[in-house]
């Protein structure tokens, strides 16, 4: 279903780990075409930021946005839509991605940086638009679509 896809994405860096993955911006933004190009959501003239942070600036967001008092891998806030009001571009939230989690994840997983922080981004991507893994079944959904999108992208099932 790959569309041409015109999706903002701004990103904003705000620690300075992420100087040892120089290349991370790009792998950010092609997981982020890669993911608006394979659903069947309304993301053509969408944007959205992405914050690459640390362990203490995550750990400070899920304190105060969801009341855990620890650092996590990736964080998303979905944007409000407003009755009666038509943005555009239309607005899909912001995705906060901790870099030492990552590091670490990615390390204790076996997995290259870049595929692990594609995954992060494509996963958090998809809480934007709806998608979430409360349940059983909305897990498998999105584990799937995940795993379509990565391998689109050359990157293994994150979850094998």
């Amino acid at each position: 279903m790959a569309t041409t896809v015109m999706l903002t994405a701004d990103i904003v860096v705000t620690a300075d780990c992420w100087q040892a993955e120089p290349a991370a911006e790009e792998v950010v933004q092609r997981a982020l075409r890669a993911a608006a190009g394979e659903v069947r959501a309304p993301t053509r003239n969408a944007e959205l930021a992405v914050v690459l942070t640390d362990d203490a600036g995550i750990r400070t967001l899920n304190h105060d946005w969801r009341g855990i008092d620890k650092p996590t891998n990736v964080l998303s806030f979905p944007a409000i839509a407003l009755p009666g009001v038509s943005e555009q571009p239309r607005a899909l939230g912001d995705i906060a991605i901790a870099y030492e989690t990552t590091r670490r994840e990615a390390e204790t997983e076996n997995k290259r940086f870049d595929h692990h922080l594609s995954h992060l981004a494509v996963h958090g991507f998809l809480h934007l638009i709806g998608y979430d893994h409360v349940s059983d079944d909305d897990a498998e959904a999105m584990e799937r679509l995940e795993r379509h999108i990565l391998a689109r992208l050359g990157i293994p099932d994150p979850y094998a």
